[in-house]
């Protein structure tokens, strides 16, 4: 949940271009998150996988997705981060296009394939997709806008897109959170079935690892327009 404040609160410092001392947390927490989670898919072996295949081509997807993620965590950083905005004017553009068609798009386009074929339940698979589809339209949509001069708007659409792309890291902070309290109840409310709680288990944290930071992301750029006013 920290994170998701980190992250809202970071990409929100964008639009005021004032001093960022969320910056040195969220690298480390990117860098972190990437050192644990890339190497067991850096030797493509399907074995090494966290996420058991739900078809034939679900572990070439789930390297996509795992691939350009990564991409657009590290593009959307510097993109966010104001302190490389304002001594690297002429690159901002540039490490844009990469985290649109480098990172967030094909990234996207693999989660909703691997989304559909989670094999952690239908609660969680729509979340996935619902997720996969948000971030390819928020990152869409600040493209877009960005190439319509409407600058404003691209950077609040793209405040939207890379909490989506954060998502994944306060995904894992809230999956031992929800594992302590449901676990406990494995054999009353889930009749002893470690599948109905490990689906469970998936199926909420998948919801609240974008919900949350996404509602936060809207309060405070509501919050903003208010204070403009």
């Amino acid at each position: 949940m920290l994170t998701a404040w980190f992250a809202a609160l970071g990409a929100l410092s964008v639009i005021n271009m004032t001093r960022a001392p969320w910056a040195i947390p969220v690298a480390a927490l990117i860098t972190l998150f990437l050192a644990f989670s890339l190497p067991p898919y850096l030797t493509f072996d399907p074995a090494q996988s966290r996420v058991p295949a739900g078809f034939d081509f679900h572990y070439p997807a789930l390297l996509v997705h795992i691939t350009f993620g990564a991409v657009a965590m590290v593009a959307g950083f510097l993109q966010v981060w104001p302190w490389f905005r304002q001594h690297y004017r002429h690159l901002h553009a540039r490490v844009g296009r990469i985290y649109v068609f480098g990172g967030v798009l094909p990234a996207a386009a693999a989660g909703l394939v691997v989304g559909v074929t989670s094999p952690f339940g239908p609660i969680a698979r729509v979340s996935h997709v619902l997720l996969a589809s948000l971030w390819l339209v928020s990152t869409v949509m600040g493209y877009r806008r960005a190439r319509a001069r409407d600058f404003e708007a691209h950077r609040v659409w793209m405040v939207r897109s890379y909490v989506l792309t954060l998502s994944t890291i306060t995904n894992r902070v809230w999956g031992p959170v929800v594992a302590l309290v449901l676990t406990p109840q494995l054999d009353t409310m889930f009749g002893g079935s470690e599948v109905a709680l490990t689906q469970a288990i998936a199926g909420i944290t998948a919801w609240l690892g974008w919900t949350i930071p996404l509602v936060a992301v809207e309060w405070f750029v509501r919050r903003r327009r208010r204070v403009a006013r």
